[in-house]
């Protein structure tokens, strides 16, 4: 039997350590578990504070990206905590704050004496001075979000919409403009929640001709999304066509604002038949909106139209976008819709109509889908084309499931206009004769060899013209070209010298070889 080597207890108690550091490692990768919602309240006041100090708004922004995940962890009792935290007893807009929240309970009571008696932390000491305005202005719009949740305080949430909006206007200060284009977001939803959303819109009009005058890029971006959100919940695209003609939209706005303001204008031209600017808009809205898990119904909202605007253009819409996760399920029905004008079936897309016209209309996309039924009828007897050399009315009446003969004759004469099949109609016999298969030659084949070849080209060239070289790289070449030379130089006045035998020259070889 072999003997079996024994560690000493040196080496051991080494391999040991290792270890424990190790496991020390994977607890310090664990990520922190994020603050109380009433201390990330407190650290977001202070930010404001330096902000308004320093004159640095970047705090603010560093604020408000915080403000959609805060504002699902906040209710009544933490609102409460933060105010009497940054808050002297005394201060009337404390009292002012705290009226609007619904007052404490008796077990929020309890939960305060239970952690007083359990000897936690020291109580921090009240502040004896109250936050900057903006610091309060912050607050209420915490309080707006808050008072959304519930049905019951809709009308209170205009209330204090109305006095927000007063009290910003009196203050009139720079430093708050990036949370007033916040404020105005949630004085639109607190309108819109209560059914008074055509009410508003007076006192966006307003704002909005205020922040154009004062150059505040933020409020005026979040100003003209609101009034084109107003008109077309009312489908008023009239109004929202000249609201976008009169006003120019702020290059300085940030991504999120950019994308609704796409979102709104696409939908507009696509109601206006300018589907080619709705399919450039919606994707500019797609390329700068949030990550699909962070905003998934603002993402939904713009596929759907995106996918609808396609097939009026006679597109086919890529399959992998009905794969997406966060699309799968909110795009069944347009998926089905887009199989039905694909086949060119007009039975199959009437009862598909039929079967999500509740979404449809929710979706507020209804009216565009029955604008695909030419779509559809197009791409049947495009079908027919390429299947018969000779086919009746009656016929193409039958398979389209079209009403009359008349319609069909009538539906084909357009489409051989249009250029969609080529073909002629034969009113003595009833019947259309469809042209010849084109073959792989000929002028329209030519011209977009040409138009490829003329990207393509296009394409090197600017890629050419883009290149960047290192600085003075060509010195370098010269340098080691001038070494080079010295070198032969060198070599050549040896070998006239009789210095460099034959076989010690450059790829000779020794005399052993």
């Amino acid at each position: 039997m072999p003997d079996v080597e024994m560690k000493p207890a040196a080496e051991k108690k080494a391999e040991e350590k290792k270890d424990d550091k190790k496991d020390e490692k994977k607890e310090e990768a664990k990520p922190a578990p994020p603050p109380p919602p009433a201390a990330e309240i407190k650290s977001n006041i202070a930010l404001i504070e330096r902000a308004v100090t320093d004159l640095e708004p970047r705090f603010t922004h560093r604020v408000l990206r915080t403000l959609t995940a805060l504002r699902k962890r906040i209710d009544g009792k933490v609102l409460r905590d933060a105010i009497e935290e940054n808050y002297p007893t005394d201060s009337s807009v404390k009292a002012t704050l705290l009226s609007w929240l619904p007052p404490a309970s008796a077990i929020d009571h309890s939960m305060d004496v239970d952690a007083a008696a359990t000897g936690g932390s020291a109580p921090a000491p009240p502040p004896t001075v109250d936050p900057v305005p903006e610091a309060e202005v912050y607050l209420r719009l915490l309080i707006l979000h808050y008072l959304h949740t519930s049905k019951e305080t809709y009308a209170k949430s205009i209330k204090l919409s109305h006095e927000t909006v007063e009290k910003m206007q009196a203050m009139n200060r720079r430093s708050m403009d990036p949370i007033a284009a916040k404020v105005w977001f949630a004085v639109e939803r607190s309108y819109e929640l209560g059914g008074e959303l055509a009410d508003a819109r007076p006192i966006f009009l307003a704002a909005q001709r205020t922040a154009s005058l004062r150059h505040d890029d933020d409020t005026q971006a979040s100003l003209i999304n609101r009034l084109l959100r107003s008109y077309l919940h009312y489908s008023l695209y009239d109004q929202a066509d000249k609201l976008v003609s009169k006003t120019t939209f702020p290059a300085s706005a940030g991504n999120p604002q950019f994308a609704r303001y796409h979102y709104f204008l696409g939908r507009v031209k696509a109601v206006q038949l300018n589907y080619t600017a709705a399919h450039t808009n919606l994707q500019q809205a797609i390329r700068r909106a949030p990550q699909a898990k962070t905003a998934p119904g603002f993402y939904q909202a713009v596929h759907k139209l995106f996918v609808i605007v396609e097939l009026l253009m006679g597109d086919i819409p890529d399959r992998s976008t009905f794969r997406h996760p966060v699309l799968e399920k909110a795009l069944s029905a347009y998926f089905d819709i887009v199989k039905a004008v694909r086949t060119g079936s007009l039975s199959e897309f009437q009862s598909t109509l039929n079967k999500h016209a509740a979404q449809f209309e929710a979706d507020k996309t209804y009216t565009l889908i029955v604008r695909l039924r030419q779509n559809v009828i197009k791409t049947g007897i495009r079908r027919l084309s390429l299947s018969y050399s000779r086919i009746s009315l009656r016929d193409i009446c039958m398979k389209l499931h079209l009403d009359s003969e008349e319609d069909a004759e009538y539906i084909v004469g357009k489409a051989i206009r249009d250029g969609v099949i080529e073909g002629r109609i034969v009113h003595e016999k009833g019947w259309m004769e469809c042209g010849s298969q084109k073959n792989g030659y000929g002028p329209e084949v030519s011209e977009v060899f040409s138009r490829r070849i003329g990207f393509c080209m296009d394409l090197h060239n600017q890629s050419v013209k883009a290149m960047r070289y290192p600085l003075n790289a060509h010195r370098k070449e010269l340098a080691a070209a001038e070494i080079a030379r010295e070198r032969e130089k060198e070599l050549a006045k040896e070998i006239q010298e009789g210095d460099l035998d034959d076989d010690d020259g450059p790829g000779g070889l020794g005399e052993g070889f």
